[in-house]
């Protein structure tokens, strides 16, 4: 299964997966539309992005969320019918929904382009 470890202690909260993770997947530097959310709460930052868990396909009521050859959960846009359950349920709160920007929600893939960017190695791509 492929999936993103994180390592919040090494994080230095740069911005630079994020920034890489919206400009990939919206064309735009911005936070908000990140699949990789860092946030700081006031004692070291703390990294929050899907860990493949596939609690959402289990509430998706037209099937459009499904695991595909890598054990990376995934949304079949055709089968989607915005309903946001997977929002909703999403027990890290990593299915995310930008209603200006598209109709179905989204989530990290494991692409690992936001590891690829990160300076200090807060975020690796992990394949077992």
């Amino acid at each position: 299964m492929r999936w993103l470890k994180t390592y919040a202690e090494k994080c230095i909260n740069c911005g630079k997966c994020m920034d890489t993770c919206s400009k990939t997947y919206f064309k735009e530097e911005n936070p908000s539309l990140s699949r990789v959310v860092v946030t700081n709460p006031g004692a070291g930052q703390n990294i929050s992005v899907c860990n493949q868990c596939g609690a959402c396909m289990a509430v998706c009521p037209t099937e459009a969320l499904y695991r595909d050859k890598n054990g990376v959960v995934q949304l079949d846009k055709s089968k989607c019918t915005s309903c946001l359950m997977c929002v909703g349920f999403c027990p890290t709160g990593n299915m995310l929904y930008a209603a200006s920007k598209q109709t179905e929600p989204f989530k990290c893939v494991a692409c690992g382009l936001c590891a690829k960017a990160c300076p200090t190695q807060a975020l690796v791509l992990i394949n077992d």
